[in-house]
């Protein structure tokens, strides 16, 4: 499970990520990443924490696969969340393909996106 303070639960937050962010594509997701965005009401010096989001949509499946798609995905977000950095909205967006796609699947698209995103890859 992904820790509450790396969840992102605003829809303000939401919207930045997705309307102001930069995302990268695979065959069952989308990452909207908008880097490095400071909250002026967070307490302290440091840096607030990466925070993620998951948007399942209708389109992926019934209640049953929406919710299996989202613990998966909250699961592989998990190890991956401090690869962002520190202040980053990260939104997972599953695509329709998502509900017949495994684990593993998952992953290799996860992590796909998320290398296009934080390497600079070619569009």
């Amino acid at each position: 499970m992904l820790p509450t303070e790396h969840r992102l639960r605003r829809r303000e937050d939401f919207a930045t990520a997705v309307r102001r962010g930069r995302r990268a594509g695979r065959p069952s997701l989308v990452i909207h990443l908008r880097s490095g965005v400071t909250d002026p009401h967070a307490p302290g010096e440091s840096a607030p924490p990466t925070r993620a989001g998951f948007v399942v949509s209708k389109a992926v499946g019934g209640a049953v696969v929406r919710n299996k798609v989202k613990r998966r995905l909250r699961h592989l977000m998990r190890d991956r969340v401090d690869l962002f950095p520190p202040g980053s909205l990260v939104v997972v967006r599953a695509l329709p393909g998502a509900g017949d796609a495994d684990h593993a699947q998952l992953a290799r698209d996860l992590d796909a996106a998320i290398e296009r995103l934080l390497g600079g890859g070619a569009r």
